[in-house]
């Protein structure tokens, strides 16, 4: 996560703050930034944070789950 953020130049602080949900609306160069460094398009972004929840038809342990991209 530390070169993940110094690469996209915020700092580790605002990236977990952002990873947490502590930042509800990061600032767009901000998440293009992130995004960049991740190797995300903001399609890639925008299609992952848009999708609706599936967490009302658990099938089984962890169905449901959204993986972090930026873990």
């Amino acid at each position: 996560m530390l070169g993940t953020a110094l690469d996209a130049r915020v700092s580790p602080e605002t990236l977990r703050k952002i990873e947490s949900g502590r930042v509800a609306t990061p600032a767009f160069p901000t998440i293009a930034a992130i995004a960049g460094v991740l190797g995300l398009s903001l399609d890639e972004v925008w299609a992952e944070i848009s999708r609706p929840e599936r967490d009302a038809e658990p099938t089984g342990p962890g169905h449901g789950t959204r993986e972090r991209m930026a873990s």
